[in-house]
């Protein structure tokens, strides 16, 4: 159940936006083998005067931030990062124009379900993949 945040510099149609969106979240639902509901997952776009990009990033830079449960293997991770990157190249996207940071906590870090602590919930799903 990650929590993503997508930075993007402003100027993106709202069909734009939504597809970069669900390309994200299909890329993640993929990558760490999740279903496809367990979705949280949120767009802050930002002036161009309001961001230091970095050098020779364009316009169209994203940065994804996504918090997890910790346990996933680097392989895994290596695997997430590419099929965002894919999806994203998709959408005609530069792939140097994407930076991808996970945040992993542990689970009883997360409130989860009603406010029930993530480690005593039963998942559904396998973290350590």
């Amino acid at each position: 159940m990650p929590v993503t945040l997508v930075s993007a510099v402003a100027g993106r149609t709202a069909a734009e936006k939504r597809a970069l969106m669900e390309a994200v979240q299909g890329a993640i639902v993929k990558g760490l083998k999740l279903p496809p509901h367990d979705r949280y997952l949120r767009l802050a776009e930002h002036a161009p005067d309001e961001w230091l990009l970095p050098e020779g990033k364009s316009g169209r830079f994203v940065l994804i931030e996504i918090a997890l449960f910790e346990g996933r293997t680097p392989e895994t991770k290596g695997a997430l990062y590419a099929e965002i990157v894919a999806a994203l190249e998709g959408l005609g996207m530069d792939r140097n124009d994407v930076f991808i940071r996970l945040i992993e906590q542990p689970r009883e870090n997360f409130g989860i379900r009603g406010g029930q602590r993530a480690d005593l919930v039963q998942l559904g799903y396998e973290v350590k993949v």
